[in-house]
């Protein structure tokens, strides 16, 4: 991984969107400073499209969506992409349809009670109440770390089940379905920016294994410092990554895009 520095001119001039991680990269210890706020005000002001990329909850989504300077939020590890129209009303769109949707929220509820039952201490997310299309297990946000053979219990119950699942640095988040965050930030580029999605105007940032697939795809990738802790057992690390962890590595490289702009 490259230190930001070496990110050019002529990139940061191109830049067309900047897609982000929010928890962890955004954030530092669950909070969003006012810098990163700013930053977020600061890039939308230039001119450049923000994309918030996350495993919360659609409640999530809606929230950021309305209230925060970003273009559209995917939400649920590329379930839904949320974003209000030209008249400022919101547009959600879903990978499955509602059928779909309600079928797999049914089967993921009776998982979830189930892997409560099964681990002794075992808590769902406290954000799950307002998720529409997945499961989200509680692994250090609101609880103590999860010790290696508990993680391992969690992801034996997962595959018996079926489902798709994504560690973050917080939750474990399983889901019916072939998608991810990738897949849905790519089509968002081209249904929605009407871009190519291989051209390097469009930047991720993150910081956590379940953002590899973003690292892959985008072809500007940066990590925020706490990538480190993961990075050699990553077979796509991303390209370059901030000085500094969390939200204070994140206004590190929106200073250095808009410096260069």
């Amino acid at each position: 991984m490259r230190p930001i520095s070496e990110i050019g001119q002529g990139t940061c001039r191109e830049l067309h969107a900047l897609f982000t991680d929010l928890d962890d990269t955004l954030t530092t210890g669950g909070k969003l400073p006012a810098s990163a706020y700013d930053a977020l005000w600061r890039l939308h002001g230039a001119g450049i499209a923000v994309v918030v990329v996350t495993g919360r909850p659609a409640g999530w989504a809606d929230l950021i969506m309305r209230l925060w300077p970003v273009t559209a939020v995917v939400g649920e590890n590329g379930a839904c992409i949320y974003m209000l129209d030209g008249q400022g009303r919101a547009s959600r769109r879903y990978v499955l349809d509602e059928a779909m949707r309600r079928a797999n929220r049914a089967a993921l509820d009776v998982i979830g009670r189930d892997i409560v039952r099964e681990v002794p201490g075992l808590k769902l997310a406290s954000d799950q109440c307002f998720r529409e299309t997945d499961l989200a297990i509680d692994i250090c946000e609101d609880v103590p770390d999860l010790d290696a053979g508990t993680m391992a219990r969690i992801r034996s119950i997962l595959d018996d089940r079926g489902t798709t699942y994504k560690v973050s640095s917080i939750h474990i988040n399983a889901w019916f379905g072939e998608y991810d965050k990738a897949m849905t930030c790519m089509s968002f580029v081209r249904e929605v920016l009407g871009d190519d999605p291989e051209s390097q105007r469009h930047m991720f940032v993150g910081d956590s294994p379940n953002d590899e697939p973003l690292f892959e795809a985008f072809p500007l990738s940066v990590g925020v410092r706490n990538i480190e802790r993961y990075s050699s057992r990553m077979t796509h690390p991303p390209m370059y990554v901030t000085p500094s962890a969390g939200s204070c590595g994140f206004v590190e490289l929106a200073d250095h895009v808009l410096a260069r702009r």
